[in-house]
């Protein structure tokens, strides 16, 4: 995957959460020539310098590239989104992981979409109080 967009898609796509990465998978929508897997890797600033994320990406491209034609879902586009931790994580730590998220991904059972559990983003916007006015006080009963 090189274009901006395809990763804008996969967005859209069935979400799993790892503690060293996201898996994003979705079904690419190519003409049917086979069986083809793609895969890209995500790794923003927020994670350290250069040397940290093209060393993280060099780590995931080592994974995808053994994992993926096996393991893989077959015509769908697969993209790991580095996570902070994940640099530091033990290399057979990350492939066992990948292999439960792309088996977790396979059966359908995804994550929740972001902000779906009072995270950032999505929901109504924060100002103040909450949840609206208060109710006057009750005088107590004799």
């Amino acid at each position: 995957m090189t274009k901006r967009s395809e990763f804008l898609a996969a967005n859209k796509g069935l979400r799993v959460a790892r503690p060293g990465f996201v898996l994003l998978v979705l079904p690419h929508g190519l003409p049917d020539t086979g069986d083809i897997r793609r895969f890209g890797i995500t790794v923003t600033k927020k994670i350290g310098n250069a040397v940290v994320r093209n060393r993280m990406k060099r780590r995931f491209r080592a994974l995808a590239r053994e994992l993926l034609p096996e393991h893989g879902l077959a015509n769908h586009d697969h993209v790991l989104i580095g996570r902070e931790g994940g640099v530091e994580r033990d290399f057979a730590l990350l492939r066992k992981e990948l292999l439960i998220a792309l088996d977790r991904a396979r059966s359908g059972k995804g994550d929740a979409p972001r902000g779906a559990k009072g995270g950032r983003g999505g929901g109504k916007p924060h100002h103040g109080r909450g949840k609206g006015p208060r109710p006057a006080p009750q005088a107590p009963q004799t």
